[in-house]
């Protein structure tokens, strides 16, 4: 078998001679029939972007000079609550806490840790309140300023398979896998992950993707720690780490679901084609990435199975809004839906749109044009079509923040 090492690919990326791609332009030469060979490519970079409940920020700041509590008890930041330490910080004023992504605001319950993680890197003030062991409350206001080192562990983040959900009952049901409760009578699909473009999808079984390893997380330099929780070889997923004060706002935030707000993150991992073996694990499509269809209430049921071809194809990966057909309603139904709040005031902000799909499918006057296709599934031996109403998964942030990767690369701004 033919192979070359990671330094001989360092060294042709210094010289300005190696051939990288992306995961998506890489797919669409083979879908052209005109992929490149194995010794015309050195890297690949990967990436995807979903909704990704294993995330936890362990942030350190001061709350008041040194002298006037203890030690926390109960930490709240914009009302969500944190879990104060390991280290106590004894008479210190300052704080060391771990805020779960998932986490949600004692007063809003589709407010949680991922819009608290995203508004910080925006430059917003938060609000600290503090019960220490002595019965005090102390209360202030910090910025990303105030933050003396914050870093970003996802315990399984990355998936590389996951579940399409259908509901058949009548009733609609709350799920954390569907932005708002799932319509019944097979209505509507709702599925994540970015298929063929997922880093774990292109390099199996982890011949590249190692402990150790380099990639970005919501755009910081980050390092692969292992495999997370739950993964396993039919199921992978990844634990990563990196440097939350150095990330880009715009790659991750909060999504609210119909079980109250969730957090996503953007994941993109260099693939060095360091043999053959690797290179041809590459090849896969879309098409090739079966994904099993689940009953939402009951999610170890499969129904059906489909691919992400066919749930991703050539459809639409952000809205149209026509303004003119906007009847500005009393209570506008794509407010309360949009799991990113991307629409207020008659205005769609497409740097939070996530491209779900809700607001073409929930808004009442069409003011939302948008294909997100539909679902052809065999169920219970009868063929039915239904409408993909909701993504969890954002193909647009992963495949720039691959070619972010890249251009970092290209410009030697990061080593494999």
């Amino acid at each position: 078998m033919t192979t070359r090492s990671i330094s001989q690919i360092n060294q042709k990326i210094e010289n300005g001679e190696a051939n990288i791609y992306t995961a998506e332009e890489f797919k669409k030469l083979i879908k052209k029939d005109d992929a490149p060979s194995f010794d015309e490519v050195d890297v690949v970079t990967s990436g995807t972007c979903g909704v990704m409940s294993g995330t936890a920020a362990i942030l350190n700041f001061v709350v008041s000079p040194p002298g006037e509590f203890i030690r926390a008890r109960e930490v709240f930041l914009n009302g969500i609550p944190a879990y104060a330490g390991p280290c106590p910080n004894e008479w210190l004023g300052s704080l060391d806490v771990i805020l779960h992504g998932t986490t949600h605001s004692i007063e809003d319950s589709n407010y949680g840790g991922g819009f608290l993680l995203k508004e910080l890197l925006q430059g917003k003030d938060v609000d600290v309140r503090v019960e220490s062991v002595e019965g005090k409350t102390i209360e202030n206001t910090i910025t990303i300023d105030d933050i003396g080192r914050g870093q970003i562990i996802g315990t399984r983040m990355a998936f590389k398979n996951y579940t399409a959900f259908v509901n058949s009952y009548n009733e609609p049901i709350r799920s954390i896998f569907s932005g708002i409760p799932l319509e019944g009578n097979l209505s509507g699909l709702t599925f994540s992950g970015c298929g063929a473009l997922n880093p774990l999808q292109n390099d199996i079984p982890h011949n590249v993707i190692k402990d150790g390893c380099k990639f970005l997380l919501n755009g910081a330099e980050g390092y692969i720690l292992g495999d997370g929780t739950r993964s396993s070889a039919e199921k992978p997923n990844l634990m990563l780490t990196a440097d939350y004060k150095q990330m880009d706002p715009y790659y991750i935030g909060g999504y609210k679901t119909g079980q109250g707000g969730e957090v996503y993150d953007t994941v993109a991992i260099p693939i060095p084609v360091i043999n053959e073996e690797v290179y041809n694990n590459l090849l896969i499509t879309d098409e090739e990435v079966k994904l099993p269809v689940a009953e939402i209430k009951g999610r170890h049921l499969p129904v059906g199975e489909t691919n992400y071809h066919e749930l991703w194809k050539d459809y639409d990966l952000r809205p149209q809004f026509d303004r003119t057909s906007c009847s500005n309603c009393d209570g506008c139904t794509v407010e309360t839906v949009c799991p990113t709040n991307a629409f207020k005031d008659e205005r769609i902000n497409l740097a939070l749109c996530f491209g779900c799909g809700l607001c073409a499918h929930y808004c009442r006057h069409d003011a939302f044009n948008m294909n997100t296709g539909e679902a052809d599934l065999e169920i219970n031996g009868e063929n039915v079509k239904i409408p993909i109403v909701c993504r969890q998964s954002d193909r647009l942030r992963g495949n720039k923040l691959s070619q972010k990767l890249k251009k970092l690369i290209e410009s030697n701004e990061f080593k494999l």
